[in-house]
Formats: structure tokens, C-alpha cells, sequence
């Protein structure tokens, strides 16, 4: 038999000693647990359950991964390069990407009889993915290329909504247009009008998208640009692993050769990705004191557990109990706490966490945050390590009280009361 487990269990279920003063201070200390471990599993899920939901966002529109011409001034018009490259083989064989597609974009202005708004049209062909917009139509679906060049077009709720168009209308587009003679060189610039069809309504959240972003048949792009029919603004690349981000980055950059650029979402977009990094920041801040709250509420309950046994203490050692012995009795007994506040503090923080995943009553303002409600990631994987790392750091925290059992000698403990 365990003598110190015995003892331990007899302590918790209150037989032999009064718990006047220490059941109160129990209580708090495993409150203080349940709130604690609530509060870092719902950190940890919503951080990166939002990290998660702004790059599926962008990554959706703009792919992790674009190539285009070295000599593009950040310009939504690049120069073209041609479609057929001598690395795009080398690219798809790759098992680390998932897909490559072509895209060509152009600046226009649509005008209704009461209002008028820019938009950024970017051409697809019949390699596009549609599996990120597929998610997030509102209404009608996303066009099919044939033979014949498509005037449908994919637009947002938020177009829709401010001037006032339904699916299957007529939206005309005004596009500034450059003029070349026969050898290339530009002889004028004119205005012109195109006409097209909605055939779906997308909502993101992502304002900045959603305010001009609309898709159309990469053909009249071409057309509207005056490129042939070899000619695209670039490619975009979506990969297997996120994390692999940056080294396949690098070496699609290194493929390419010269002329061309390889640039990740990354890099199109620093500002937006250094303010979700900055929030594992966050995240790791929130841990620490929410670790250190508990191991301090237990360090706290455990001192007067031996302070109210020191009667009890006198007697082990008096009968030749060893010091160490002692320590396993209350160790035993503080371990059984923080794992009683561990299972109430993973019921409320899983609870809470499946309540928001899918009926999500917490909302946010999509113009800030780029999303209608708090996001949730729910991994398994991420409850177990915070459960390991709460229990290891607590019962390390509870080592060093425990050592003040070795300054109770037995004479003096038997006489206090």
C-alpha cells in the first residue's frame, strides 16, 4: 500500500483534522484553477482561430504564392509575361504545391444613375480555383469558360448592396484603355465601356477586398489590355503546408530565373501579417499570468494545508516518517486539486468554445476585425499541451512550500495547536 497516498486521501475527505480554515482557501485556490485554464484555452483557440481566418481570407483571393513581371511598379496592371514558362512543370510536379493558375487584372469604374465606385477586375481562366468563393456566395455561383469569351462576373455583396444590383443584371464598366501601333508603341489612350452579367454574390468580411474585388473571363482582360492570348499578368501558387510558406517562396524565386519575381502573401502584405503575429505575443502573455495566478492560488492553499496539520506532521515524523515522505502526503493532496479545477476549467472553456464555433454569440464589427464573430479554432491538440503545461508548472510551483516541512521538528509540532 502507498502509505502517503492513503494518508493523502484521508486528509481530502476531511477525516482526523478540521477544515475550517483551509476549505474556504481550497475553494478559491480551485476556482482560481477553473477560471485560469477557461481563460488559456479560450486565448489560445480564439488567437488562432483568427490568425486562421484572416489568411484562409487573403490566401483565398491572392493565393500564398504570385509570380509576375520583375518590372511591375506595384501597379494593379502589371506588364505580362507569357503563360507558357519553362518552370511551370517543375512547379506541378512539386508535391508541396497544390495548384497553379493564371490571372490578368484591370482597373474600372462602374457607374449607376445615382453613384459610381472603383473596382479591380481580375481575370480567371478554366484552371481557377473556386473552392474559397465557393464558401462564401450569398447568391448565384461562380461562371463556367467555354469556347466563347464569358461576360459574366462574380461581385460582392457589398457592390451589390451600394449601387443596388441583383443577380443576372446588366453592370457596365468603364475602363481606361492604351492604344499601340504595330511595333508597340503606345498612340493613345481612350475610354471605354464594356458590359457585363452578374452571375454570383460573394461576402467575405474582408472589406478591403470586398469593396472592389470582382472576377470576370480572363479574355477580355487580355483583350481590354490588348495582350495576346499567351499573355497573363502572373501566376498564383497555393501550396500543401502553410509553414513551408517561406521556403518554397524562396525557391520558386530562385526557379523563375530572371524578369520574374516570386512574392508571398507575406511580403504583398506585411502589415497584416505582422499584426497577426504580433498576437502569439498576446497570446503567450496571457498564459504566463494565467500559470502563475494558479500557481500562486495553490502555493497559497497548500501552505495552509501543512499550517493547519502541523500537529499532524509532528506525529509522522515522531513515528519516523522521513521528510520527503511527508512532502508526497501534501503533493499528493494539491495534485488532486489542480486536477479537480482542471476538469471544471476544460468543461467551461470546451463549453464556451463549442458554443461560439457553431451558434457564435459573440459578435465583432467586420470593418475592424474583417469578421462578424469571434473565430474558434478547436484543437485537440493545443487543450492537451495547456492541460501538461498547467499541471507541470503548478506542481513545480508547489515543490518549493513544500520544503517548509522540513523545518517543523516534532516536539514543536505535537505542542502546536
Amino acid at each position: 500500500m502507498n502509505i502517503e497516498r492513503f494518508i493523502a486521501k484521508r486528509i481530502l475527505s476531511g477525516s482526523g483534522a478540521s477544515n475550517q480554515l483551509s476549505g474556504p482557501i481550497v475553494r478559491i485556490s480551485i476556482l482560481g484553477i477553473v477560471l485560469g485554464l477557461a481563460v488559456m484555452i479560450l486565448a489560445v483557440a480564439i488567437v488562432t482561430g483568427f490568425q486562421n481566418e484572416i489568411k484562409a481570407k487573403l490566401i483565398g483571393f491572392n493565393s500564398h504564392i504570385q509570380i509576375t513581371n520583375y518590372d511591375n511598379n506595384v501597379s494593379a496592371e502589371p506588364k505580362p509575361i507569357s503563360r507558357i514558362q519553362p518552370f511551370l512543370n517543375f512547379l506541378k510536379s512539386n508535391k508541396d504545391i497544390r495548384h497553379v493558375e493564371v490571372f490578368a487584372t484591370k482597373n474600372g469604374i462602374v457607374k449607376t444613375k445615382t453613384d459610381n465606385e472603383g473596382v479591380l477586375l481580375k481575370g480567371v481562366s478554366d484552371d481557377y480555383d473556386w473552392s474559397f468563393l465557393n464558401k462564401n456566395f450569398v447568391a448565384g455561383k461562380a461562371f463556367t469558360l467555354n469556347d466563347s469569351v464569358s461576360k459574366n462576373i462574380v461581385i460582392s455583396k457589398y457592390l451589390s448592396d451600394k449601387l443596388n444590383f441583383k443577380l443576372n443584371d446588366k453592370m457596365i464598366i468603364y475602363f481606361i484603355v492604351d492604344r499601340f501601333d504595330s511595333i508597340g508603341n503606345k498612340v493613345r489612350t481612350e475610354t471605354a465601356a464594356k458590359d457585363f452579367y452578374i452571375s454570383g454574390i460573394y461576402e467575405t468580411g474582408l472589406e478591403d477586398v470586398d469593396k472592389t474585388l470582382v472576377l470576370t473571363d480572363i479574355r477580355r482582360i487580355q483583350k481590354m489590355n490588348g495582350w495576346t492570348e499567351d499573355q497573363v499578368a502572373g501566376f498564383e501558387i497555393s501550396i500543401t503546408d502553410y509553414k513551408k510558406i517561406d521556403d518554397i517562396g524562396s525557391e520558386t524565386d530562385a526557379l523563375i530565373g530572371q524578369g520574374l519575381v516570386a512574392q508571398t502573401i507575406k511580403q504583398t502584405n506585411p502589415a497584416i501579417f505582422t499584426w497577426l503575429d504580433m498576437m502569439d505575443v498576446n497570446a503567450i502573455i496571457i498564459l504566463v499570468l494565467m500559470v502563475i495566478v494558479a500557481g500562486i492560488n495553490m502555493m497559497s492553499a497548500l501552505l495552509i494545508l501543512i499550517l493547519e496539520r502541523t500537529n499532524m506532521i509532528g506525529i509522522l515524523k515522531a513515528m519516523g516518517a522521513g521528510n520527503t515522505s511527508i512532502q508526497k502526503i501534501f503533493l499528493y493532496n494539491a495534485v488532486y486539486l489542480i486536477g479537480k479545477g482542471m476538469l471544471w476549467g476544460n468543461i467551461l472553456g470546451i463549453s464556451i468554445e463549442l458554443i461560439q464555433k457553431y451558434i457564435g454569440i459573440f459578435k465583432l464589427d467586420p470593418t475592424a476585425y474583417y469578421i462578424s464573430q469571434i473565430p474558434i479554432n478547436f484543437n485537440l491538440l493545443h487543450i492537451l499541451l495547456l492541460n501538461a503545461g498547467t499541471l507541470v508548472c503548478c506542481i513545480l510551483m508547489l515543490i518549493i512550500p513544500s520544503f517548509i516541512i522540513s523545518r517543523i521538528t516534532p516536539v514543536k509540532a505535537i505542542r502546536f495547536s
